[in-house]
């Protein structure tokens, strides 16, 4: 009888079910342990439903910026200009209901998928068992919500469990007025006064849909700048744009705490708190720095970053290596310390992207199982930040060329000179390239635009098979277009780098 290797999933993320359809296809036996639904909360609270969102607000934002300058007359009882009232407005309730239907949508056909496949789903919570069989196997014991348990044999496991909010002591989430990332969604009307706790990706993502969807917004920033781990003049555009579209950026802030208090009487609404209930929670925020300054407003996401779903597994108990953050150690084929035990997404703290952590799912099963494989290369992977203007950004950076990791030619190029820009009117964003000198390989990118996350691709693809300068300013592009810009900076790199020979 043929032997079948056992494959046991724990955490049905990106990571996890891209694995569980590799493994599958290459005839192992399958079982993916998931607790809250297949996709995780690359599908169903965070990377999906904020995407969704942030549709919305591109579209409102594209129109009330360029409607005018494109000759686009609103005929309706829309007040005159010298009010300064908004074009169009947003049914928030009914923003969130499409944002979570699609959600689930996409959960259940990623379920479909998986089970198409021939994998096993079980809901419930995997724990790894100590030891090892005398065989090599390992042992996951299941816990479902009821409290049953059930044991499963592996000859390999992934541990794909993905991260949660992370909290600071004196700002708990409530799902009301104080908010992480995961609960925006059940919100049925638009924050008049949103404080955002956190100025990464997230915060940052999340700043700009909600002032484009109409929310009055206040950044509070630990660092010195918006989006501290990027590239330095992206962030600076994006923090300008900010600035100049009326939200409040406030620097070096840290918040220290953030409660519910009470708000004026005529705008708490039936919640006021009545006679002699002075001590009860209001409908206003306060957000206290560690300056002693104290900001307000009429709710506050919490964007603090993120603590990995690891604690409670007995992992460590198995011999798998952690950080001292709680993610696991895992090398460029995602293994961990313990034998037999592999590691894909957010846990492991590689890169917080779904792209990644398939990737990882991918090249574990890949190399368990025998096929060829290639070790994960970070420097090929593309990211984006969901603003507008978009940033999108792979291979090595500013940061990288200028603390000398890689000697690089960097030409820059902004996007007012290009004409499809011009015709769109889109004013803000640039397109950056690095090369190598000499050789005039293209190593790293980056792009500040509308829609930046296609952009990005002509560049990947340029850095993963090391493509020069001159092989992207020979491909024809269309024009008028955006993707002109990323030819011309090319050609500006190829004729900086013939002057230099």
């Amino acid at each position: 009888m043929e032997h079948v290797t056992r494959i046991v999933i724990i955490g049905g993320g990106p990571g996890g079910y891209e694995a569980a359809l590799v493994a599958a296809q290459l005839g192992a036996e399958v079982t993916v342990v998931d607790c809250d639904g297949l996709g995780g909360a690359s599908v169903l609270t965070d990377c999906v439903p904020s995407k969704t969102l942030i549709a919305t607000a591109e579209v409102m934002t594209t129109f009330d910026s360029s409607y005018e300058e494109l000759g686009i007359i609103v005929a309706d009882d829309t007040p005159p200009l010298e009010q300064a009232a908004r074009v169009v407005g947003v049914d928030l309730g009914k923003v969130n209901r499409r944002v979570k239907r699609l959600a689930l949508a996409q959960s259940h056909d990623i379920t479909a998928s998986v089970t198409r496949a021939g994998a096993r789903v079980m809901r419930g919570r995997g724990r790894l068992e100590p030891a090892q069989g005398p065989d090599g196997s390992r042992k996951v014991i299941v816990r479902a919500a009821d409290g049953s348990e059930e044991t499963l044999v592996a000859d390999a496991v992934l541990v794909s469990t993905g991260a949660h909010p992370r909290e600071i002591p004196d700002a708990q989430p409530d799902g009301e007025r104080i908010l992480n990332w995961t609960q925006v969604y059940d919100l049925d009307e638009l924050p008049e006064e949103l404080i955002v706790v956190g100025s990464g990706v997230t915060g940052a993502e999340f700043a700009g849909a909600y002032q484009a969807l109409g929310s009055k917004v206040t950044l509070v920033s630990s660092r010195d700048r918006v989006l501290p781990g990027e590239d330095p003049d992206a962030a600076a555009v994006l923090e300008d744009v900010f600035r100049r579209r009326g939200m409040n950026v406030m620097s070096r802030s840290r918040a220290t705490a953030v409660k519910r208090v009470p708000g004026p009487a005529s705008a708490q609404g039936p919640s006021s708190p009545k006679a002699g209930e002075e001590g009860r929670v209001g409908d206003r925020v306060e957000v206290t720095l560690a300056d002693g300054r104290v900001i307000t407003g009429s709710h506050c996401l919490m964007a603090v970053g993120s603590i990995p779903n690891t604690a409670g597994m007995g992992l460590e108990e198995a011999g798998v290596r952690m950080k001292e953050s709680g993610h696991i150690l895992t090398d460029k084929v995602s293994r961990t310390s313990a034998p037999g035990v592999y590691a894909a997404g957010d846990c492991t703290g590689v890169f917080a992207l779904a792209s990644v952590a398939a990737m990882q799912g991918r090249i574990a099963m890949y190399h368990f199982l025998g096929d060829a494989v290639t070790p994960l290369n970070l420097k090929t992977v593309s990211a984006n930040v969901f603003t507008d203007p978009e940033i999108a950004t792979v291979g090595y950076s500013q940061a990288d060329v200028d603390a000398g990791k890689i000697d690089a030619r960097v030409v820059k190029l902004p996007l007012l000179r290009n004409p499809r820009a011009k015709m769109q009117g889109i004013r803000d964003g640039f397109v950056k390239i690095f090369c190598r000198p000499g050789t005039g390989i293209v190593v790293g990118g980056v792009v500040v635009a509308p829609r930046a996350s296609e952009l990005i691709h002509p560049i990947a693809l340029a850095v993963d098979n090391n493509l020069t300068v001159e092989q992207i300013a020979k491909a024809f592009t269309v024009y008028p277009s955006l993707s002109g810009s990323i030819a011309e900076v090319a050609r500006q790199l190829h004729t900086r780098k013939s002057s230099e020979g």
